[in-house]
């Protein structure tokens, strides 16, 4: 029986701690030499060995390519939570190249001795049973349940996480029955030594295990078989347990460095090419493709075996591995039934394409995560994440023009300007995807002075709804290229942005805290002080309740933009008159250094947090009295004031989709109880417009909210000849 699995070569390596360098030495040769697969064999309770786990995080580190795996892990003396937690965290160190080998147990008085505890057989199974489910459980943190064990691991409520690199396989060192039947109903491998298999052993186990794969729902396939061998056999001998057997992996047991060589270079190739032959010759095809496991968690009306060629390797489906990184946002929790990964503009063609066919799904267009008004993921839908599409390139030095890919985050941006003497305002935290806030508006430190993000967009390449791949700019269609600017998210996908920049030097980087008390008071000084600032000062507020006895805290941040430190102390003077001044630090900084506020960590929100936005002309009496309720409530955990006007204020309204060009001050909260709405209302009625970047509401009403009725009729004419079949509804729709 031949499974179909590629053919793979390994080195199973004695751990020896005469001569500790030994064993790593081997472990890198065998790299050299293009084996597949470096493995140890662990024996905790032998003196004369290297701890396993050590040498394989010693020899991870020593090696780039090969993957990794003990040969096999004696799990009685290595507790299951902590084994799948140091697994994944070599996984992640390595760069996805560890692979666990398990047993069950044996030399039960060595066990013993050193504090393990006595199983019989069965117990053994059982227990072994119980830890790959709690080491799968511990690597799937998408899975939001607690974490229970059972009689052996009697784990209750073990946080998950983290996940791996990639899906590490189990492989189980089974010989007798209900090991075997273990091993199909829930093992990636089968991993037995030669030595012991004589006699016809071979096709014995692998009919266990295909019996009870299949009676798990399984297909026997799934597992894959894995042999250690001695060396000693002919490359006809290893062709038929490949053809024949079903081995697909071969693991030469010795710690030889010329064998290893010999082998390497005379034996290995042999093999490879005539089961290749055999294979093409049988019409066998090579096994790809998920588990049962993994299958079983897909989601309704989705045609994943339809997925195009281009973008299999990529996807995340919900029982990947790696859907934990791409399910949900920064803030938002999500559980999308297919995550589309394109590297390319033709791969975001593809995806376009496939989110064409499934035209009742939601559809969700994500440039790099950050996602707060929760467009970015869905449940059960489809997720075209741009992250791969993130270069940066400069077009015309002498313009200051460069091309941006729309997974780009704004830190890496504002990095690769900074050699240059250049940036682009871009929001206040590095982490958000180019692509999302570059077709909102993008309200950042730098907007009195330069103006929003779209306000340096000179050009764009689209992906529209039917395919088509445009070039957009004031004089290529104008329309699309009007409409990018402030309501992107309705009219396609773009694929690059290029943009103007702009000289920027070092910036003042200001951060204040104020005794608020007067939180009404505060306000409007804070809004007047605003207005009457030069253009180069553009500084945020956030506020919240006080705590009890405490006074309330305002605190706020921005930019200077000016690298004369007399200025920048000058600029702020008026601020400091506002209020009690509790905490201050201005820092002579570049642009880059400022933004570079976010890390690398994967996005992992969680629950539904509702995101207000409206934008005010002024922080007059009554604005600010009702903010002021708003905040002295408690209801809402988060209060923020951003300032605009200045250079926004310069680019006539109906020039681009972003249309609200003559408010100051950008409001935003959050909160969801009947109290906060009652109050938040309160507030927007003294405001006009709203951002949508901002805003978790949907609905025809919002979106008239945030387009008057002139652009909002513009809007209708574009969608309607881009996206006739309004296949991008999911984010802030035009309504018909």
């Amino acid at each position: 029986m031949d499974y179909g699995h590629p053919i793979r070569f390994g080195t199973f390596i004695t751990p020896t701690a005469a001569s500790p360098q030994a064993s790593v030495a081997l472990a890198q040769l065998s790299e050299q030499l293009g084996y597949d697969l470096v493995t140890f064999q662990d024996h905790p309770y032998q003196p004369a060995f290297l701890d396993t786990w050590t040498l394989l995080t010693w020899a991870a580190a020593s090696t780039s390519t090969i993957h990794l795996s003990p040969n096999v892990l004696n799990l009685p003396l290595r507790p299951a939570a902590v084994t799948a937690r140091a697994a994944a965290s070599l996984d992640l160190l390595s760069g996805g190249r560890v692979d666990l080998g398990l047993g069950a147990g044996a030399f039960w008085d060595a066990i013993e001795a050193m504090g393990g505890t006595r199983l019989t057989p069965g117990q053994a199974v059982d227990a072994l049973s119980e830890a790959i489910d709690v080491i799968r459980g511990i690597w799937n943190p998408a899975d939001r349940t607690p974490l229970r064990g059972g009689e052996h691991y009697p784990i209750r409520g073990a946080k998950r996480g983290p996940a791996p690199a990639h899906e590490i396989p189990i492989w189980l060192g089974a010989y007798k029955p209900r090991m075997l039947r273990l091993t199909g109903r829930k093992a990636d491998g089968w991993l037995p030594s030669l030595a012991y298999m004589q006699d016809g052993k071979l096709a014995e186990g692998n009919a266990r295990i295909d019996d009870a794969a299949r009676d798990a729902g399984r297909d026997p396939s799934e597992v894959t078989r894995l042999l250690n061998i001695g060396g000693g056999e002919s490359v006809d001998q290893l062709v038929s347990l490949a053809l024949a057997d079903g081995v697909s992996t071969f693991i030469l047991a010795t710690d030889d460095p010329a064998q290893l060589q010999r082998f390497a270079e005379e034996v290995v190739p042999a093999v490879r090419t005539t089961v290749t032959a055999e294979r093409e010759r049988a019409g066998t095809a090579v096994r790809t493709g998920r588990s049962a496991r993994a299958l079983a968690q897909r989601r309704e009306g989705i045609a994943y075996d339809d997925l195009p060629e281009s973008l299999r390797e990529t996807a995340v489906e919900p029982g990947d591995i790696g859907f934990a990184g791409v399910r949900s946002t920064y803030m938002r929790a999500g559980s999308p039934g297919l995550v589309l990964r394109p590297r390319s503009v033709d791969e975001v063609v593809e995806a376009v394409g496939f989110a064409r066919r499934h035209p009742d799904l939601p559809l969700g267009v994500r440039s790099r995560g950050h996602g707060i008004s929760g467009r970015s993921t869905n449940d059960g839908g489809l997720v075209i994440d741009l992250a791969a599409l993130d270069s940066l390139e400069v077009l015309d030095e002498s313009r200051r023009l460069v091309r941006v890919g729309p997974g780009a985050r704004w830190m890496d941006v504002a990095a690769a300007l900074q050699p240059h003497g250049w940036a682009l305002s871009s929001g206040d935290y590095g982490g958000v995807g180019v692509g999302g806030l570059a077709t909102a508006g993008g309200i950042g430190f730098l907007s009195r002075e330069h103006g929003l993000t779209i306000d340096h967009l000179v050009a764009a390449e689209v992906v529209l709804a039917d395919g088509s791949v445009v070039r957009t700019s004031a004089t290529e269609e104008p329309d699309l290229f009007w409409a990018i600017r402030g309501a992107g998210a309705n009219v396609g996908i773009v694929t690059a942005f290029e943009f103007e920049v702009d000289e920027v030097t070092d910036v003042g980087w200001v951060q204040l805290a104020f005794d608020a008390s007067d939180t009404e008071g505060f306000l409007e000084r804070f809004g007047a002080a605003m207005e009457a600032a030069p253009r180069d000062v553009t500084l945020f507020l956030i506020l919240g309740a006080a705590r009890p006895g405490e006074p309330t805290i305002a605190q706020v941040y921005g930019v200077v933009d000016s690298p004369n430190p007399d200025t920048i102390i000058a600029r702020l003077q008026p601020f400091a008159e506002i209020g009690p001044l509790v905490g201050q630090q201005v820092q002579l900084a570049p642009y880059a250094a400022v933004m570079a506020n976010a890390s690398d960590a994967t996005h992992d929100g969680q629950g539904e947090p509702g995101f207000r936005s409206t934008l005010l002309g002024h922080l007059d009496q009554e604005s600010a009295a009702a903010a002021a309720a708003l905040v002295r409530s408690g209801s809402a955990p988060w209060f923020q004031i951003r300032s605009v006007g200045g250079a926004v204020s310069d680019v006539e309204a109906d020039a681009t989709a972003y249309a609200h060009r003559s408010a100051n001050f950008s409001v935003t909260a959050i909160g969801r109880s009947a109290r906060f709405e009652a109050l938040w209302d309160a507030l927007a009625a003294h405001g006009e417009g709203l951002y949508l970047s901002f805003e978790t509401r949907t609905g025809a009403s919002i979106v008239e909210q945030a387009f008057p009725p002139a652009h909002l009729a513009r809007l209708r004419e574009v969608k309607r000849r881009v996206d006739p079949a309004r296949l991008f509804k999911d984010n802030f729709a035009i309504p018909e």
